[in-house]
């Protein structure tokens, strides 16, 4: 075992994407614990090496423990942050108490909180102040990282002596993570690009072809870049792992969860039978309004968010929101 193994890690939240870093940081010689809201999620996890929930039949390491008791926090090197967007807030403050200062917090969630329009970084900052904290994002998919297919993140934290430490916790043979200091980038491109996914979706849905899509990914990466620009990113952060690198995924990939509600409603179904039906969170559906009212904040132009906000609200349908995108005022590059 060498010097980057051997910590004690806590993955707060029991869906796919913490589930599969679960696995793989067990794999990697971490001790690590998986809380999760389900006694029998936990039992069946550590019993028989198995999420019954998410990703059924996938073999989990047999050193992956579970539990629905918080205080596994308390003597927690690392807590892994995999609690969806908008429950986050009350997450962290339920947690509050078995938290101890100086911990490292590593978030995997993608979103903005749809009220309040603050990135996780910002709950987590304002919640456990005394906690240490970094983003991980990029184009991964669980099931593929639990069968150990070849994945490749980036890790942000300001601390760039930290975020180079965390890089190496969380590598593995099949599992590659860059370090950036960019954490308000690399969130933001996480969030936003789920927005674009649903949009890509839609196009799918409609039965647009190739050059739908690779239009709308690229003018969508522009609009990510822009709004990032506004809050203070480094527009280049949009063109590696958690921007051009995430989207492309979510924009083609089959198991991109927000690129299915695209698909679905292109083909005519309604929001609330898509989300009944998808068993699990769409990030894109919430953050679609909280990137539109972002936007009109900071005045910063987003044709493609504003067209998904008005589809997921029924202000406008999917093939009209396709034509004011394509009728819109000729311009420059």
């Amino acid at each position: 075992m060498d010097r980057e193994s051997g910590r004690r890690i806590v993955v707060a939240g029991g869906g796919s994407w913490g589930t599969a870093l679960g696995h793989m940081l067990a794999a990697r010689g971490h001790r690590v614990t998986l809380l999760v809201r389900s006694a029998a999620v936990a039992t069946h996890v550590s019993a028989r090496h198995e999420n019954p929930s998410y990703l059924r039949g996938m073999p989990l390491h047999p050193t992956l423990d579970a539990t629905t008791d918080m205080t596994a926090l308390r003597t927690a090197d690392i807590i892994v942050l995999s609690v969806p967007c908008q429950h986050l807030r009350g997450w962290l403050a339920a947690a509050l108490p078995h938290v101890r200062p100086g911990t490292v917090v590593v978030n995997t969630a993608k979103g903005l909180e749809e009220e309040t329009l603050a990135r996780c970084s910002e709950l987590v900052g304002a919640i456990w102040p005394e906690t240490r904290y970094a983003m991980l994002s990029g184009p991964s998919f669980a099931a593929e990282v639990v069968a150990g297919k070849a994945t490749a993140v980036v890790l942000a934290c300001m601390d760039e002596a930290l975020g180079a430490e965390l890089r190496a916790v969380f590598s593995s043979p099949s599992f590659r993570c860059y370090s950036s200091t960019d954490v308000i980038g690399v969130e933001l491109g996480g969030a936003l690009k789920n927005v674009m996914a649903i949009a890509a979706g839609v196009c799918d849905g409609l039965g647009m072809g190739a050059n739908t899509r690779a239009a709308l990914m690229t003018r969508g990466i522009a609009e990510l870049s822009r709004l990032g620009a506004a809050c203070g990113a480094r527009p280049l952060t949009f063109m590696g792992l958690s921007g051009v690198g995430d989207l492309m995924l979510t924009c083609t990939g089959d198991l991109s969860r927000n690129r299915q509600v695209g698909v679905r409603l292109g083909r005519g179904e309604s929001l609330p039978d898509i989300v009944a039906s998808l068993g699990m969170v769409a990030e894109g559906v919430r953050t679609a309004a909280a990137a539109w009212k972002l936007s009109r904040r900071l005045d910063v132009e987003a044709p493609i968010i504003e067209a998904m906000h008005d589809v997921l609200h029924g202000r406008r349908t999917v093939r009209r929101a396709l034509e004011d995108l394509m009728g819109r005022e000729l311009k420059e590059e």
